[in-house]
């Protein structure tokens, strides 16, 4: 048997911090942060310290005596690792730069440079960001030799999210399309094919992407017992941040790299698990025990964020869920600055129009811009509140996406209508046919120069029919269908009367024809979030109703698009201004005031999930809900229009959310709106 030795530790690292815990720390937080080795569930509620709860544990950690170089914590984004590897040095004197700490992807990397010949790979290997994945893609699709004469195949950018989600979820590349693309079913061999080709290429050009990173991270540590043991020894503590956020893949990983020792800490709260839809799985922390049934939970709920009355309704709220750990949230700060309004309006101009008038008098108060908050469920809801901001000349910053009138789809539709109105516009033209499959620049100007031929082009009559002309024009045979479709859709844009001459169909009437003859299609095979952009259309088309002269909408379009100027430069002056952000985007933050916009049932909760009668979607709706709630310190605004207006069906009477049954009316304070 051989001899064992004991290699001593020697002076040098980290000192004594001098921290005194119990004195900088809650209760609480003090009871999670002094814990014993061994498993532990941290559940931090929102506002409740969960950053501060984690870096005192790598402090104490240390202070214990604990090498750097055997703690590993693991973020969701590098913001979060850079704050907290910050706050750590701050709290510890000496040297902690062998403290692994970051993403589990830059994790993932890091292992894999030192192992990836043991999968395939040079050590050197490549990381593929968006556009690489797309230039090794398009080559495999083309080789496939896909037919497309009469459909349209999915654009390489949809492809990638549909691997993404395989590889994230670990679920087979059937169901991923089963469940959440049926609209492509019919392509499913061609997919898998190029999913396969797509595989193999990467690993002929020594390449991983970001899902790589976590998939073949797990790879190899399940099929290499040493290398799974070298980790397991060195990471004597592991940590976990947002660890309800975490999908099947990164779950297995941190279980796999705690090994025997069991020492693990995840932190989280389930009341905020509202990323189902790119492959977290709330099922890791609410199952947290039966894999690790000796762990202890600690919960963390005094809220230092919110006034009582906000956290009040807050917890009512979410309590209608099912499927949680059992937690109530205290707030440490005293109240009475106001209890949450609720304001039901007549329509969505009445809210933007309330809003913008709110923030105004909130920002005369004293409330600096950057403390002022209007949060949505989905990006296109931010229309009008985007028009009345921008009229009324109150700076703003959108985190949810681009200005609505300078996004991708609202512009290929307005390209339809810019080029029926102005038969010599060559940018809208060319717009137009670039959705076309198999045409590309050259077609597209061949095309653009036989169209200028034409007499229709330079005519100062328009012609009776845009497709007598086009339809003699040659297009690449994958592209006829599509071709021939745009051409009839381009005519319905125009009425004509016979003795005034041609007029043409109203605005909201053109953008319907052209949803539903060829733009639908081209969003479903184009875009990963297909339905999020449809309803972006949808709200167009709403927009639209006010307008009868086309010409008018053209130059409303054209104005809103540009009053701010070049996008580029504004990037850097939106420093500063009101933040309007959808939830999603909104977890993590905190403003003074939040408005809290489209608490209609349809509009959120989302129209779908009710459609599908889904309580595991509800709840996480739900949550969804909870989470905007929470991002409120002192005043908070919940509105909702009682009418939508909506082109061929008139104005539709929206019912309140029914996320505002779910407490007591006594919690909040129903203002009574006149003026409309």
């Amino acid at each position: 048997m051989g001899r064992e030795y004991v290699i001593k530790k020697r002076d040098g690292g980290p000192s004594k911090s001098g921290i005194d815990y119990r004195a900088e720390l809650n209760e609480q937080q003090y009871a999670a942060v002094s814990s014993d080795p061994g498993a532990s569930l941290v559940i931090a509620g929102a506002g409740s310290g969960k950053t501060r709860t984690l870096t005192y544990r790598v402090a104490y950690l240390l202070d214990q005596g604990v090498e750097a170089r055997n703690i590993l914590l693991l973020t969701f984004t590098n913001k979060a690792s850079k704050e907290m590897t910050e706050r750590v040095k701050e709290l510890i004197p000496g040297d902690i730069s062998d403290l692994w700490g970051g993403t589990f992807h830059s994790i993932g990397n890091r292992i894999l440079r030192r192992h990836a010949d043991e999968l395939g790979f040079d050590r050197s290997f490549s990381i593929l960001d968006r556009d690489d994945q797309k230039a090794l893609i398009k080559p495999i699709i083309k080789r496939a030799a896909v037919d497309v004469k009469n459909k349209r195949f999915p654009k390489p950018d949809l492809l990638l999210s549909i691997f993404s989600l395989v590889l994230n979820t670990q679920e087979s590349l059937e169901d991923i399309l089963y469940h959440r693309y049926d609209y492509l079913m019919e392509w499913e061999t061609e997919i898998e094919k190029i999913y396969k080709g797509y595989i193999k290429k990467k690993l002929e050009t020594n390449s991983m992407d970001f899902d790589d990173l976590l998939v073949l991270l797990l790879k190899l540590l399940k099929e290499n017992e040493d290398i799974r043991g070298l980790y397991q020894k060195k990471f004597r503590y592991v940590l976990v941040d947002e660890y309800q956020d975490t999908n099947m893949v990164q779950c297995e990983i941190v279980d796999l790299l705690v090994g025997k020792s069991r020492n693990l800490m995840v932190v989280g709260d389930d009341a905020q698990s509202i990323y189902s839809w790119r492959g977290a799985d709330m099922e890791n922390i609410l199952k947290f025990h039966a894999r690790y049934p000796e762990a202890v939970t600690y919960k963390i709920e005094t809220n230092y964020r919110s006034q009582p009355e906000i956290l009040e309704l807050s917890n009512a709220a979410i309590a209608a869920n099912t499927e949680q750990i059992q937690k109530k949230l205290m707030a440490s700060r005293k109240g009475g600055e106001m209890v949450p309004a609720l304001l039901a309006l007549s329509d969505p101009r009445a809210q933007a129009d309330f809003v913008a008038q709110r923030v105004q008098e909130v920002i005369d108060e004293g409330v600096e811009e950057e403390e002022i908050a209007v949060l949505y469920r989905a990006h296109y809801q931010s229309m009008e509140i985007q028009m009345e901001f921008t009229s009324r000349m109150i700076p703003f910053q959108i985190t949810s996406g681009l200005r609505f009138f300078e996004q991708a789809h609202v512009k290929d539709v307005s390209s339809y209508i810019r080029f029926v109105v102005n038969r010599r516009d060559e940018v809208s033209f060319k717009r137009m046919v670039l959705m076309l499959p198999g045409v590309g620049d050259a077609s597209a100007d061949k095309l653009w120069r036989g169209w200028l031929a034409s007499d229709a082009a330079r005519s100062e009559k328009l012609p009776v029919s845009f497709s007598d002309v086009l339809l003699d024009l040659k297009v690449p045979a994958k592209a006829k269908s599509h071709w021939d479709q745009m051409c009839y859709t381009l005519d319905e844009l125009v009425l004509l009367d016979g003795d005034d001459g041609v007029k043409f169909a109203a605005p909201a009437d053109m953008i319907y024809s052209i949803l539903e003859g060829v733009y639908e299609e081209y969003m479903k095979n184009a875009f990963d979030n297909y339905e999020n952009r449809k309803q972006d259309i949808g709200q167009l088309q709403n927009y639209a109703t006010q307008y009868v002269d086309v010409m008018e909408f053209l130059a409303q379009l054209s104005l809103m698009s540009n009053i701010d100027g070049d996008p580029s430069k504004r990037k850097q002056e939106e420093q500063k201004g009101v933040t309007l952000s959808s939830i999603h985007q909104a977890k993590g933050l905190e403003w003074k005031v939040v408005f809290l916009i489209w608490l209609a049932d349809g509009m959120f909760p989302n129209g779908k999930i009710l459609e599908a009668e889904d309580n595991k979607m509800l709840e996480e709706e739900r949550r969804l809900f909870y989470v905007a709630l929470t991002r409120a310190k002192d005043q908070l605004y919940l509105s909702y229009p009682m009418m939508n207006p909506r082109s061929y069906s008139g104005e539709v009477f929206q019912n309140p959310s029914r996320f505002l049954d779910d407490f007591p009316a006594d919690l909040v304070d129903e203002w009574k709106i006149s003026g409309w």
